[in-house]
Formats: structure tokens, C-alpha cells, sequence
């Protein structure tokens, strides 16, 4: 049997469907699966879909990584998706095997990453009878995928699977769950491939209607203080060389979202850097001030606008997604444009051109004289701490720095994510990992471990707090068992440290419960080094500035297993600039104490 060479879980394009053959539902599976071109499975077998483990421990094409837990199961599925563009697969059991995987298909959701979830079911006659490891894990994750699919018949298999690899990398990418019953799983079929998908409704909206594109172009040619909002869906259409030849066109100010980041390059001379809470002045100022904000790929979330009332109150918006229902769902388009963003800057260049050509491109003079005073006024910087203990705003630079922004980097959540965002470059798509809709704590380690399995050629940074590291660092003995040698900058400040930033900013320095006792003053538990050690890794530690770069490249140097390096920081320092919950992005701080001053023209 041929199996397909479509990189995005596609069978090929009118192949003649082969005469079926008779096998069980376990079977199809694995068939179905080696048909989509999928290569890797992260999973943790279980009774109810044990049946579909013993076609996959034959499988030659098919490799399985065993994780340790089913949430790292589905994060590396994230990772591996992320890094790769194709879709990731994970693989549990019925019960809690596939609760397990919600958070992860949850964050899936949230950050349109293309992933299918295979689950065990119990036999179709014992559901609703609060079988032995039952579930409705269906109706758990219907809120949280782009759709959830239970087979109860074998012969429903492949058309089942083929489905859920179309939905999840068509349109809006994003998760689906396709649970199968034990009863399918060990009854027979005739399989035969490829099947006949049945998806009525479902029509994505790729190509954008030229009358918006015609509008969008009008509105970019008038502009005197235009801005490029650049979100994840850049990166998720392969849209960045597009986003990129727009910016040197109109010459508009380019910000990179959370999710954005490597959308456009930071070295484009137009990058202002990242909007939103912890965003760059320059960034943050350009949308307040902008007269027209092109929102490409990006949905206008809570961190990046504020108080949504008085966000960027003089720009008129242009919105383009392949989600019409992010469209005006947070703040009002003038210019709706639904469709591929790779689709909508390709039609949207030779508009704005023929317009520069017959009326003369905009004077935007006196915008990029403003925009300069506030890069030149208010850099990213970070200063000195008090405890004499290392900045880990200087920790992450270097790192960035040795490794380079051919690298990828896969962060947790909470202050060191902030500080990798700001302080590592990112010239390349699908290099910045990270969860950024939902915000979940412990997706770095298998997250990097996808990346690693999906790109093994790449240099793979996890950078993690001592609090995320410690919801999943396990899958560390799966990267050793594996031969999966990622690298860990465990930014370890012995605290939940943008929790400790809130207490100390907004509950007058009283730290309820966050402290970690992970390396300061009194007890240092656990001791990571000793952790990476019997996890089969390389156990490092650094506390002192002068130290940095050396353990770094000691790290780069050991490339047959994984390396954790304990970076052991100050928990005082912050994450600036900041602009509070729920206040208007005027009042974003630059430090503390310190208010950014900016002229209109």
C-alpha cells in the first residue's frame, strides 16, 4: 500500500481508491494514520484503546513516543504542530487518559494549532452506564475543540479520521477529538482509501472578496499613521514573507503579537516591537495613536487592547481573518476581510501599488519622527538587582543571543515568558512557542520535545519557570528514553513570579502563597540538577553573571541527551513595561514609578 506524501495530513489529490481490504477498526486506525503521511504518535495506551495499540506496535511507519502524562502528550503534539505547520496527533485512553488531554486541547484551541486527539471509548452497549473508565468526552470537549467526532461503527473509521485531518488543518486551525468505541476498534471492515468525506456546512472561506480588498487598499493609501497588527494567523497561513513585502510597501509601523512573534521579522526596520500589557512603548503607543490599524491574523484579546473602550480611539480597522467570528467580535471593523491572510496581502499588493503609482505614495514623515523618538526615549532595557542575585532579563538575552534566531524556543507561562518575548530576536516563523491564549502553566518541556521531534535538525530551548517545570518536567525521562535532547533555561527565582509581581505591585507585598522554596535562603526543593541527573539528563547550574554564557555554550555542547541548566535569579525583579489589568493602554508604565511621555505632531 502507498502511503501519502502530504506534509499537512492530505491524502493525495485524485488518487484512485484502492480495492478494500478486510481488517479490524484497530487496523484502520494505523492505516487511516500512515495514509495522512503522519509519521509521529505522542501517547499512553490504556484498556479501552488497547485494541488499537497492537496494529500500532507493528507499524513501520508510525513512530510512538510513550509520555509520561496524557496532558504532555497533547502539548507535544502542539509543539510538533507548531513547529512543523503539520498536524499533531496524540493518543489516550478512555476516562481519565482523555480528560487528561482537555487542557491541551483547550490551549490548542485557543492558539489555532492544528491537532487531532485519538481516544478509547468503552463498548458502545456500556455508554451511559457509568462503565469502568467511562467518559462523555465528547460533550467535555465540544467547547473546546473545533469539533469532536464519537464513532460507534467500524466501518465510520477512515471517513471519521480524514475528516477530523481536514478540519483541523483547514480554515482556522485548531484541535479535533475523534473518540472511538472498543466495540469499533475490534469489529471488521472493508477498508478502502481514500474515503468519502461528508462535511456539509463546512465551507472555510479562503479567497477574500476583491471589493473589501479594493476598500482595504483606499484605506491604506489615506492613512497618515498606519500600523501592521500582526497576530498568530500570520504564521499559522505562512503568510510572513507576504506581511513582510506589505510593511516595505506602505511603509506602515509593524507591531508582533504574543503569538505574532517572528510574523514579521524584528529586524524589519518597521518592528516596533510587541503591543499588549507587557508590550513596547513604541508598540503600544503606535496603536493608541494610530488613524488606521490593519489587524492581520490577530483578534483584538484583552492583553493587547486595554480597556477596550478606550483602545487606539482614533483609528479606523481594518480586520483580516479566515475566522469570520472574530471579525467585530471584540472591537468594530470598517474593513471586514474574511479569507487566508497569505490570500489577502497577496491580493491586497498590487492594489496599494497601483494606487502609489497614480497618486504617489503617503508622506508618513512626521509618524515615523514620533515613532523614532519613542524607540530612541524608551527601549527595552532592565536594570540591576538589589539582592545580588542574576537578572533574568540578562539570563534570557544571552540565550538568545548564543543560540540565535534559528532556534526554537518553547516558553511556560508567567514572567519568563514575558521576558522571552521581549528579549530573545525572532527573525523566523514558527521559531517563539508558547501558550498565549490560555495561558497554560507546564506546556513548555513537552512542548519542546514536539518541536524537537518535528525539527530535529533545530536547536530546541525550552525556557520554563521553577513553578511551570515542576506541573511537567516527568517528560524529561521521556526525552531521555528517546533520544529527544532538547535544553532547558529553567528560570528559577524560587517563586510564582508574576504572581509574586501582582502581590507586590497590587496587594502591598503581601505574598500569599507563592513561594516555591526552589533555591533561595532556606530550602531548595527540589534540587533540579539532582532532578536532571536522575532523569538520565545533564544537570547545570548558574548563578552568577559572568557564568552565563559559558554554561550556555556547555549546554549547546551536549547533543545526545537533554541538559537543564538551573539559572538561579532574583525574584524581584519585573517584567516591564506594564500596563495593569483592565485600565486604558495610555497608562502603560515603563518602569515603575514612570510614565512614558510621547507629542502629537
Amino acid at each position: 500500500m502507498t502511503r501519502s506524501t502530504a506534509a499537512d495530513g492530505r491524502p493525495p489529490q485524485g488518487k484512485v481508491p484502492q480495492q478494500s481490504e478486510r481488517m479490524t477498526g484497530s487496523q484502520a486506525v494505523i492505516r487511516a494514520l500512515e495514509e495522512l503521511g503522519v509519521d509521529t504518535v505522542f501517547g499512553l495506551p490504556g484498556g479501552a484503546i488497547l485494541p488499537t495499540y497492537d496494529p500500532l506496535f507493528a507499524s513501520t511507519k508510525l513512530r510512538h513516543i510513550l509520555v509520561r502524562h496524557e496532558q504532555g502528550a497533547g502539548h507535544a503534539a502542539e509543539g510538533y504542530a507548531a513547529a512543523t505547520g503539520r498536524v499533531g496527533v496524540c493518543i489516550a485512553t478512555s476516562g481519565p487518559g482523555a480528560t487528561n488531554l482537555i487542557t491541551a486541547l483547550a490551549n490548542a484551541n485557543m492558539d489555532s494549532t492544528p491537532m487531532v486527539a485519538i481516544t478509547g471509548q468503552v463498548a458502545a452497549n456500556f455508554i451511559g452506564t457509568d462503565a469502568f473508565q467511562e467518559a462523555d468526552i465528547v460533550g467535555a470537549t465540544m467547547p473546546v475543540t473545533k469539533h469532536s467526532f464519537l464513532i460507534t461503527k467500524p466501518e465510520e473509521i477512515p471517513a471519521r479520521i480524514a475528516e477530523a485531518f481536514y478540519i483541523a488543518r483547514t480554515g482556522r486551525p485548531g484541535p479535533v477529538l475523534v473518540d472511538i468505541t472498543k466495540t469499533s476498534q475490534v469489529g471488521e471492515l472493508d477498508f478502502s482509501w481514500p474515503p468519502q468525506r461528508s462535511l456539509p456546512g463546512y465551507k472555510p472561506m479562503v479567497k477574500p472578496h476583491h471589493r473589501q480588498i479594493k476598500a482595504a487598499a483606499a484605506e491604506l493609501q489615506a492613512a497618515r499613521r498606519p500600523v501592521l497588527l500582526v497576530g498568530g494567523g500570520t504564521i499559522r497561513a505562512g503568510a510572513s514573507a507576504k506581511v513582510s513585502a506589505l510593511a516595505d510597501l506602505t511603509n506602515a509601523a509593524v507591531v508582533t503579537t504574543l503569538m505574532g512573534r517572528g510574523g514579521v521579522p524584528d529586524t524589519h526596520p518597521n518592528h516596533l516591537g510587541m503591543p499588549g500589557m507587557h508590550g513596547s512603548v513604541p508598540a503600544v503607543a503606535a496603536l493608541q495613536r494610530a488613524d488606521l490599524i490593519v489587524a492581520l491574523g490577530a483578534r483584538f484579546d484583552d492583553r493587547v487592547t486595554g480597556d477596550l473602550e478606550t483602545f487606539a480611539p482614533g483609528a479606523r480597522v481594518i480586520h483580516a481573518d479566515i475566522d469570520p467570528a472574530e471579525i467585530s467580535k471584540n472591537r468594530q471593523a470598517d474593513v471586514p476581510i474574511v479569507g487566508d491572510i497569505k490570500d489577502v496581502v497577496t491580493d491586497l499588493l498590487p492594489g496599494i501599488k497601483h494606487l502609489h503609482d497614480r497618486d504617489g505614495a503617503p508622506d508618513l514623515t512626521s509618524w515615523w519622527r514620533q515613532l523614532n523618538a519613542l524607540r530612541e526615549n524608551y527601549p527595552l532595557g532592565w536594570t540591576a538587582t538589589d539582592d545580588g542575585l542574576m537578572a533574568p532579563q540578562e539570563v534570557i538575552a544571552k540565550l538568545g543571543e548564543l543560540a540565535g534566531p534559528d532556534a526554537i524556543y518553547c516558553s511556560g507561562v508567567g514572567q519568563h515568558q514575558m521576558w522571552a518575548a521581549q528579549f530573545i530576536r525572532y527573525d523566523n516563523p514558527k521559531t517563539w512557542l508558547n501558550s498565549g491564549g490560555l495561558g497554560t502553566m507546564g506546556y513548555a518541556i513537552p512542548a519542546a520535545m514536539g518541536a524537537k521531534v518535528g525539527m530535529p535538525e533545530k536547536e530546541v530551548w525550552a525556557i520554563d519557570g521553577d513553578g511551570c517545570f515542576q506541573m511537567t518536567n516527568q517528560e524529561l525521562a521521556t526525552c531521555a528514553l528517546n533520544d529527544i535532547p532538547i535544553k532547558i533555561a529553567l528560570i528559577n527565582n524560587s517563586s510564582l513570579g508574576m504572581v509574586r509581581q501582582w502581590q507586590t505591585l497590587f496587594y502591598d507585598g503581601r505574598y500569599s502563597h507563592t513561594d516555591l522554596e526552589t533555591g533561595h535562603e532556606t530550602r531548595t526543593i527540589p534540587d533540579f540538577v539532582k532532578l536532571a541527573d536522575a532523569y538520565g539528563c545533564v544537570g547545570l547550574r548558574c548563578t552568577r553573571p559572568e557564568d552565563i554564557e559559558d554554561t550556555i555554550r556547555q549546554a549547546q555542547a551536549i547533543t545526545d541527551r537533554p541538559v537543564v541548566i538551573d539559572f538561579v535569579v532574583s525574584r524581584d525583579a519585573m517584567v516591564w513595561p506594564m500596563v495593569p489589568a483592565g485600565v486604558s493602554n495610555d497608562e502603560i508604565q515603563y518602569a515603575r514609578g514612570l510614565t512614558p511621555q510621547w507629542e502629537e505632531e
